[in-house]
């Protein structure tokens, strides 16, 4: 489900976008710019990759699986909580009269603070919870851990590079 809106937005539609997403998003979807039609693919993509790992994290694998299974639990718990944290931590900011925004932005302030900051983090905290029980599971606790820190590590040096590049 987390999937079809990048999907729906990358066919053209913004359905749903007018009114929960910044309007320089909307603008670019809308002008079907070919970049930002190809993330949201990509993002659709992803979205149904991390649905796979999910399902995984409930399915205890050994060796090499194993392994991969939880560096992507720990990159996707990592990546969602960020991400969230970001909507709510800026959310607040906003509303708390600290940090202005544009216009335009002022209405969605709300939706990133109630709605797609929380629901971020609730992903995230589900990834986190299965991880965790996963590697409790595993034979090679020590090793798989490991794995799991390498994938958050690694979501959160991507995400901290895409900020400060100013692309996420």
């Amino acid at each position: 489900m987390f999937a079809v809106p990048s999907f729906v937005w990358a066919t053209g539609s913004t359905f749903g976008a007018q009114s929960t997403v910044s309007p320089s998003l909307v603008t670019l979807a809308q002008d079907r710019v070919p970049w930002f039609v190809a993330v949201l693919w990509a993002t659709g993509f992803l979205k149904l990759f991390g649905a796979l790992v999910g399902i995984s994290l409930t399915r205890l694998r050994g060796g090499r699986a194993g392994r991969l299974t939880v560096l992507c639990g720990g990159a996707a718990a990592t990546l969602l909580l960020w991400h969230g944290g970001l909507f709510v931590v800026h959310g607040l900011l906003v509303e708390a009269g600290t940090v202005s925004v544009a216009r335009d932005l002022a209405a969605l302030t709300g939706w990133y603070l109630y709605l797609w900051g929380p629901w971020f983090i609730a992903g995230g905290l589900a990834f986190a919870t299965a991880t965790a029980l996963y590697v409790r599971r595993h034979d090679d606790r020590r090793g798989v851990r490991l794995y799991g820190a390498a994938g958050a590590f690694g979501a959160l040096l991507l995400s901290l590079l895409s900020t400060v590049t100013g692309i996420g």
